[in-house]
């Protein structure tokens, strides 16, 4: 038996017909950007969400830096993150002239720790980006008392977290601003990238209707600096399309969550990263944190099971931002489970035999 990370091929097989009717409408209007596919999207999106607005965009790292632009940063200006993110993260941050600013993550649910982003703070600091990582959520209880405190605006990084909850709220209604990633590999995935903001704020939603699109306000009249970064018409179809399947999907995901905890509950050598009590994770990835993982590892490869680390470099120690100044030692619980962190596969198209395998393998392998 072989099982992938993941298949995009088996999710476009179930729905073929819709994507390629959605697609095809598209292609026979003649309008690629900026028109009423992507209008329909941002309207479900946001009230999918909970918020006001939403703003398409080009892809998730390019909402962050949309998201701060917005928010009226200068360059030089800090940004507050965790280190144990995706490196588009601080891409985007970096991208809007901003210097990011590393913090720790909490042990167990390897989520923001809001006390060391508050010793972070100075006063070149203009926002906290806590990230919502593997489906789950940050604690925005902490969170919000640390940017009430502060006057710090939160602007959330949910590339990982569609549909998510806290305390019964989507994430993506927690910051000022939310932003997510519509990458295919995503729980909802265009067929190429795309992005979008979210917010309450009808002034953060004029400004990003018209960073997003050069600046400008009027056809040629442009009234700020901007980008262009574009949902276009064939991937805000396409995901408006898949939006019918998403509640599905995310039960499914929970589903196999639910199998791999019952398969490792007796396997003392597997602890899974939790999940707090007020969070419903839409489980974007299945982490398990292990020892002799390269061994566990090469032994899944060798049995045809895909798995995958993310991520083995925290971002503090990246060649690219040597230049910030950090050191190894400076975020110890991030660089810890950097080296006992795994992914297992987890997709809607998983067949109950597939992760039944996936399970019986790992508990062989620690039982050997």
């Amino acid at each position: 038996m072989k099982v992938s990370f993941g298949d995009l091929s088996r999710e476009y097989n179930e729905i073929s017909g819709p994507v390629n009717k959605a697609i095809s409408k598209v292609l026979e209007s003649g309008w690629f950007v900026l028109g009423d596919q992507l209008a329909e999207f941002e309207k479900t999106f946001a009230s999918y969400i909970g918020t006001n607005y939403c703003v398409g965009c080009a892809n998730g790292t390019d909402a962050i830096t949309l998201a701060l632009l917005a928010l009226g940063v200068e360059y030089g200006d800090e940004v507050i993150t965790q280190v144990n993110t995706c490196i588009p993260t601080i891409s985007g941050i970096v991208n809007s002239g901003t210097v990011p600013v590393f913090c720790d993550v909490l042990d167990d649910t390897l989520m923001m720790d809001s006390k060391d982003a508050a010793s972070q703070i100075t006063s070149k600091t203009k926002a906290i980006i806590p990230v919502n990582l593997y489906g789950a959520s940050c604690d925005f209880d902490q969170l919000k008392a640390v940017s009430e405190k502060f006057n710090i605006p939160l602007i959330e990084d949910c590339a990982q977290s569609v549909g998510s909850e806290f305390n019964g709220k989507k994430t993506g209604t927690f910051g000022v601003m939310g932003c997510f990633s519509f990458y295919p590999s995503k729980n909802l995935g265009a067929y190429g990238d795309g992005g979008a903001v979210t917010t309450d704020s009808e002034e953060y939603y004029k400004k990003l209707l018209m960073l997003r699109n050069y600046g400008q306000e009027v056809r040629y009249y442009h009234s700020t600096f901007g980008i262009n970064s574009r949902l276009d018409e064939i991937q805000a179809a396409i995901l408006s399309t898949k939006m019918k399947y998403l509640a599905e999907w995310t039960k499914r995901r929970r589903e196999i969550a639910m199998m791999y905890n019952e398969g490792f509950k007796n396997t003392n050598a597997i602890t899974t990263v939790r999940v707090s009590d007020k969070v419903e994770s839409v489980y974007h990835l299945y982490v398990i944190k292990i020892r002799n993982r390269e061994e566990l590892q090469k032994h899944l490869t060798s049995k045809n099971i895909q798995t995958l680390i993310h991520y083995p470099i925290p971002c503090h120690l990246q060649k690219a931002y040597a230049y910030l100044g950090f050191k190894e030692g400076d975020f110890k619980v991030a660089e810890k489970n950097a080296g006992e962190i795994l992914s297992l596969p987890i997709y809607p198209q998983l067949k109950d035999s597939e992760i039944e395998f996936v399970i019986k393998t790992i508990n062989d392998f620690y039982a050997g």
